[in-house]
């Protein structure tokens, strides 16, 4: 059992000391080179019932986004081809509800689902909350991951979410935990949280059955029309320490640095890498927000001295 005293002791290192431990443990578990490249799509946008106050998706508040119906499978194959062309070995999709109903829609989600997979991507979405049965379904239809993340720690929670609780979210990832998808859940820095809350989530992260196969850290992108469109930046430095500690608690999983990228300069950035960051969503857009463009990040990867696209690993 992961305790918070632990993280708190790890995450208080010295700045120095704690990028190095984080380091080596990277090291040992996959290396600075292996940094997967991750393509995110919205497949379905807008009106979503839930009140998250970072989302402008959410159907609460008065925002730029505008509504847009599911898309067909072969708009989604067409998009993954790019992705793939681009150098993306994960293709992850998401969908604004609050839960999937069974019927035409979700059928499509799994058809989307095995056709990316014929592409030999790995497959991941994110749908809100799930049952045991269509997680089963999805199970079934080759996914590789689901992405349902924490955002913040049970504290905080209710200064961010109404609509569903903490307990909910846990509840979907047993569920796709139990049908054998690789669960990917992190959290949101930014929202007014403490450097403690942060710590929470991670160490609820920790103590799940079967940790997540994937950590996403994003930073708050603030959107014009929900009640945190003027919330401060976080410290960098709270940023790194984070990813470093993530990455010392999960040492085999992905720690993905997601959300926010466009607001880093590139010393930033490597120095989350080197903190122990090793995937990244590459596009100029995740979901509704803006990302680096794809030019950028080749460029940077290149001055990191990191191999081509078609060389990664997966």
């Amino acid at each position: 059992m992961k305790t918070f005293a632990e993280f708190k002791a790890i995450y208080s290192l010295p700045l120095s000391e704690l990028i190095l431990r984080a380091a080596e443990v990277h090291k040992q578990n996959r290396g600075h080179s292996d940094i997967q490249r991750c393509a995110l799509l919205s497949i379905k946008t807008g009106g979503c019932p839930e009140d998250c106050k970072y989302c402008s998706q959410s159907a609460h508040y008065d925002t730029p986004v505008d509504r847009q119906p599911l898309l067909t499978v072969a708009e989604v194959r067409e998009k993954a081809e790019q992705a793939k062309a681009t150098g993306a070995s994960r293709f992850c999709m998401g969908a604004a509800w609050r839960a999937p109903k069974d019927g035409p829609e979700f059928d499509r989600v799994l058809e989307m689902v095995k056709e990316v997979r014929k592409l030999d991507m790995e497959a991941c979405v994110t749908l809100g909350m799930l049952s045991e049965d269509q997680a089963r379904r999805l199970k079934e239809a080759g996914l590789t991951a689901y992405n349902h993340n924490l955002d913040t720690s049970r504290r905080h929670y209710p200064e961010i979410i109404s609509t569903r609780t903490y307990d909910d979210r846990l509840e979907t990832l047993k569920a796709v935990s139990k049908a054998g998808i690789s669960v990917c859940s992190g959290g949101i820095v930014g929202m007014g949280e403490s450097e403690d809350d942060r710590l929470s989530m991670l160490v609820d992260l920790a103590n799940l059955e079967t940790p997540p196969e994937s950590v996403p850290i994003n930073c708050l992108m603030p959107q014009r029309g929900t009640p945190l469109e003027m919330a401060p930046s976080v410290d960098s430095l709270e940023i790194v320490r984070l990813i470093a500690t993530a990455r010392i608690a999960f040492p085999t999983s992905r720690v993905r640095l997601s959300a926010g990228r466009d607001r880093m300069n590139k010393e930033m950035q490597v120095l989350c890498f080197l903190a122990g960051a090793d995937s990244v969503f590459y596009g100029d857009k995740l979901l509704t927000a803006s990302n680096p463009s794809a030019s950028d990040d080749a460029a940077l990867f290149r001055a990191m001295g990191l191999p081509e696209p078609g060389a990664l690993t997966t």
